[in-house]
C-alpha cells in the first residue's frame, strides 16, 4: 500500500470543511473579497514598481531598447497570463473546491500535480522562445538593432520560464487555501530583487558591467529562481494551511484533470488575449519605431491592469471554489459579480485618469517627443475602455472557481474576432495611429460586454 493510500484510509475523504475553507465560506461576500484583496493590492504595488522601474531604466538604454521591450512584452505577458491567471487559476480553484468539500487528502495531492504541470509548461516556453525567438519577434516587426535587443532580453528572461511557472503554481496553491499574504509577500520580494539586479546589471551601476538588455533580463532570472525555492521550502515546512509532502508518490490522472479542466481552456483564453495584443503591436511596428515604442509604453498599462484585476478576481476564485465545493451556488455567483464590478470600477477610474492626463504615465518612460505623442494617443482613446477589460477579467477569474470556464474563453474569443475584423478594415481604409488605438479600445469593450453576457447565461453547480 502506498503512502497516499495509507493516509486516505485513515482520513475521511469527505469531512466538514477545515478552518481554511470556513474563512472562505462564512461572512458577507464584499468584506471577504476586500479582506482577501488587500495583500493582493500590496503585490500590485510591487508589480507596478517593476513595470515603472524596468521601463524607466530600459528607456535610458535608448529608443531601440524600448521598442525591443514592446516586442517581447506580448510573449512575456502570455507566459504570465498562463502561469498566473490561467493554469494558476485552475490550481487555486481545484484546491479550493477540495477544501470546500472537506477533502484534505485530495487538496494535498493536488500540489504535487500542480508542480508537474508547472515544470512541463515552463520547459515548453523556454524551448520555444529561446529556440525560435528570431522568427517570432521578426514577425512582430522587429529588425536590426531592435530585434537583437529583443533577443538579448528574451533568451535570458525565458530561461527563467520554469521558475516563473513553479513560483506561480505554488503561490496558486496557497491562494486556494485563502492565504493571500504569503504569495503577495513573495511577489513584493520578486519586485525588489528584479529591479535591483536588472537595473544594476542593465545600466552597469558601480563596479558592475553594463550588460544592457541581457542585464535587465538577469533580474527576472534571479528573482523568480529565488522565489520558487522560497515557496517550495515554505510549503515543505508545514507552516502553510495545506501541508505538502514532497516525497514521490503515484500521480492520478483525475487530479491532473481537476486542474486542466479549468487551466487548459483558460490558457486558450490567454492565447487569444495575447493574439489580440500581438496583432495591434504588429500594426504599430508598421507605422514606425517611435510608434511601436509609444504603443509599448501604453500597453504597459494593460500589464498593470492585469494585477489590478487580479487583486479582485483571484480573491473571488477561492471564495467561488469553496462555495461550489460546499454546494452554495448563490454565494458563488454573488462573489463573481461583486469581483466583476470592483474590477470595472478600478480599471475604469485608472483609464479615465490617464486619458485626461496621459503625461502622468508617459513622462515616466520617455522624453522623446515622437514616442510620447504615440503613447498619448493610445491612452486618450483606449484609456476609458479599460473598464471593459476590468469587468471581463474579474469575471474570468471568478468563473475559474466554478470549474466552468468555457463561456469566459468564448468571451475572450469575441475580443479577438473584433480586433481581427478591425485589422482587416484598417488594411482597406489605411493604417493611422488613431485607427490603431480605436481598434484596441473596441477589443476591451467587446470583451467586457461578452463576459457579462456569458456570466449571466452560465449555469453553475457543484463540481470537484
Amino acid at each position: 500500500m502506498t503512502r497516499v493510500e495509507t493516509i486516505s484510509s485513515a482520513v475521511p475523504l469527505r469531512s466538514r470543511p477545515n478552518a481554511a475553507a470556513h474563512r472562505l465560506l462564512q461572512g458577507p461576500v464584499l468584506p471577504t473579497l476586500l479582506r482577501l484583496s488587500v495583500p493582493n493590492a500590496v503585490s500590485l504595488c510591487a508589480v507596478t514598481a517593476i513595470s515603472i522601474a524596468e521601463t524607466g531604466y530600459v528607456g535610458r538604454l535608448g529608443t531601440d531598447a524600448l521598442a525591443a521591450i514592446a516586442l517581447v512584452l506580448p510573449v512575456f505577458m502570455l507566459l504570465q497570463m498562463m502561469a498566473i491567471g490561467a493554469m494558476g487559476g485552475g490550481i487555486t480553484a481545484a484546491v479550493a473546491r477540495a477544501l470546500g468539500a472537506g477533502d484534505m487528502v485530495r487538496a494535498t495531492a493536488l500540489v504535487r500535480h500542480a508542480v508537474v504541470i508547472a515544470l512541463g509548461a515552463g520547459a515548453v516556453f523556454t524551448l520555444v522562445v529561446v529556440g525560435f525567438g528570431r522568427p517570432i519577434f521578426g514577425w512582430l516587426g522587429g529588425e536590426g538593432a531592435v530585434l537583437e535587443a529583443a533577443l538579448a532580453y528574451a533568451r535570458i528572461a525565458f530561461a527563467a520560464a520554469g521558475a516563473i511557472w513553479l513560483t506561480n503554481a505554488l503561490a496558486s496553491v496557497l491562494r486556494g487555501t485563502g492565504d493571500m499574504t504569503v504569495p503577495s509577500a513573495t511577489f513584493v520580494g520578486i519586485a525588489v530583487l528584479q529591479v535591483v539586479v536588472g537595473g544594476a546589471l542593465g545600466l552597469g551601476l558601480g563596479p558592475l558591467p553594463r550588460l544592457g538588455m541581457a542585464g535587465v533580463a538577469c533580474g527576472v532570472l534571479v528573482a523568480y529562481t529565488a522565489a520558487a525555492i522560497g515557496l517550495g521550502l515554505y510549503l515543505a515546512s508545514g507552516r502553510a494551511r495545506l501541508r505538502f509532502d514532497w516525497r514521490l508518490a503515484p500521480l492520478d490522472p483525475k487530479l491532473f484533470g481537476a486542474i486542466l479542466r479549468v487551466g487548459a481552456p483558460a490558457c486558450l483564453a490567454a492565447c487569444q488575449a495575447i493574439g489580440a495584443l500581438m496583432l495591434v503591436a504588429h500594426l504599430a511596428a508598421q507605422l514606425s519605431t517611435d510608434a511601436l515604442a509609444g504603443y509599448g509604453i501604453g500597453a504597459r498599462l494593460e500589464l498593470l491592469m492585469m494585477p489590478l484585476t487580479f487583486a479582485f478576481g483571484v480573491s473571488a476564485t477561492p471564495v467561488v471554489g469553496a462555495a461550489i465545493g460546499a454546494g452554495n451556488v448563490a454565494r458563488a455567483r454573488e462573489a463573481a459579480w461583486t469581483a466583476g464590478l470592483l474590477g470595472f470600477a478600478a480599471t475604469g477610474a485608472l483609464g479615465i485618469a490617464v486619458a485626461i492626463m496621459p503625461s502622468l504615465w508617459v513622462g515616466l518612460f520617455s522624453n522623446d517627443a515622437a514616442v510620447a505623442a504615440a503613447a498619448d494617443t493610445y491612452l486618450r482613446f483606449a484609456g476609458p475602455a479599460f473598464a471593459g477589460f476590468g469587468l471581463g477579467h474579474c469575471l474570468y477569474y471568478a468563473s475559474q472557481g466554478s470549474g466552468r470556464i468555457v463561456p469566459m474563453v468564448l468571451a475572450q474569443s469575441v475580443r479577438l474576432v473584433v480586433v481581427v475584423a478591425g485589422a482587416v478594415w484598417i488594411g482597406h481604409a489605411g493604417l493611422t495611429s488613431t485607427r490603431l488605438v480605436l481598434l484596441a479600445a473596441a477589443g476591451f469593450v467587446a470583451y467586457g460586454l461578452a463576459a457579462a453576457v456569458a456570466m449571466r447565461l452560465s449555469r453553475w453547480g457543484t463540481r470537484r
